[in-house]
């Protein structure tokens, strides 16, 4: 009986497994993976671009839910929510970005100074003897250093664009990621078997609910560490209040490490300006944290995410080596995702084999 010939002929015989031809294959392999790797290489910063656009949009998606929950169309919603952000981000910039480039080229120059002055203490002064630090800084710490460092004028220019096209890029992605988030999450859910698809569906939206909330949780408090930094630095009178306050607030976004590393850095310029004021920095940071870590933070972070504290740790170092304070800050989330389907996926499948 003859087999049927079908639209495009009769099928051939199965190719041997030849050892030509699984050299070959195997190669065609290898060199697939390389080509992989020097693509996703070459577009690694396009990539965490990409990667920071949907955590942004994972946290501002509640906020286009609870808009169109008010009765907004969901285009109009989106765009409510997106103007917000650029507001906030233009006024951010309006009133930060000149006093802390004044503030912190201040802060520079008379960098030598603080540390020439903490040499009162006898403990820092040994170890400024011991390595040379009041020369080591004063070599660093010029202008010519610091034109090196930005690679010129040109390069400053280039930073500096450079700076702005990736936030726009972000701000782009972040506005196209929230119009489409229903559908983007639809097709990913689709992807899925029929069958498992439900609980795929249950866990995914619990993993999006976790994250969203941690990102617009945490930050909530880094801008109020900021604030609360500025206001305390005024007060006080404490040199470069600006500056101080961003590096506090970027600082807080770190898990576990960020707010300490803040309140060392505000606390030894206070030391350096005045003793009294380095006493004083100390005292309202031990206070603050402890306000923010009994009180603020649970109440903001209770429907956020639940992380093993040893997992975060490691987390925020691994995701600031890779790409600085961004991974940080997703570090957490990610991780509690993971924990999620630890818990919920892989763990109950060992326990039934």
């Amino acid at each position: 009986m003859s087999e049927p010939s079908g639209r495009f002929g009769i099928p051939g015989r199965p190719l041997r497994r030849s050892s030509f031809l699984v050299g070959f294959t195997g190669a065609l392999g290898v060199f697939l993976a390389y080509a992989v790797f020097l693509g996703l290489r070459n577009a690694a910063g396009i990539l965490v671009l990409v990667v920071i656009a949907l955590f942004l949009a994972v946290g501002l998606h509640p906020a286009v839910v609870r808009l169109r929950g008010w009765g907004l169309p969901h285009g109009l919603a989106v765009a409510v929510v997106a103007l917000t952000v650029l507001l906030l981000i233009v006024a951010g910039v309006l009133a930060l970005v000149p006093p802390v480039v004044t503030q912190s080229g201040q802060f520079v120059e008379q960098l030598p100074n603080y540390v020439e002055a903490l040499r009162r203490n006898p403990t820092v002064n040994d170890l400024v003897e011991r390595y040379d630090v009041i020369e080591r800084v004063r070599s660093a710490v010029t202008a010519e250093n610091l034109s090196r460092a930005l690679g010129g004028v040109l390069g400053g220019a280039q930073l500096i664009f450079g700076t702005i096209l990736r936030t726009l890029t972000v701000l782009v992605l972040t506005i196209y990621f929230l119009a489409y988030f229903d559908k983007l999450r639809a097709l990913g859910y689709a992807l899925v078997p029929r069958s498992r698809r439900e609980r795929v569906q249950l866990i995914g939206d619990e993993i999006l609910t976790k994250v969203g909330a941690y990102m617009v949780g945490a930050l909530t408090i880094a801008v109020l560490a900021g604030a609360s930094t500025f206001v305390f630095a005024l007060v006080v009178g404490l040199p470069y209040p600006f500056a101080l306050a961003v590096v506090v607030a970027v600082t807080d976004l770190i898990p576990q490490i960020g707010a300490t590393l803040g309140a060392v850095i505000v606390t030894l310029v206070g030391f350096a300006t005045d003793p009294p004021l380095g006493i004083a920095s100390l005292i309202f940071f031990l206070v603050y944290q402890q306000v923010e870590n009994y009180l603020i933070y649970p109440k903001i972070m209770r429907r956020s995410v639940e992380v093993n504290e040893v997992a975060a740790l490691l987390a925020a170092l691994l995701g600031v080596s890779l790409i600085g304070v961004v991974g940080a800050l997703i570090a957490i989330p990610t991780v509690a995702a993971l924990q999620l389907i630890l818990r919920e996926v892989v763990l109950p499948r060992q326990e039934s084999r």
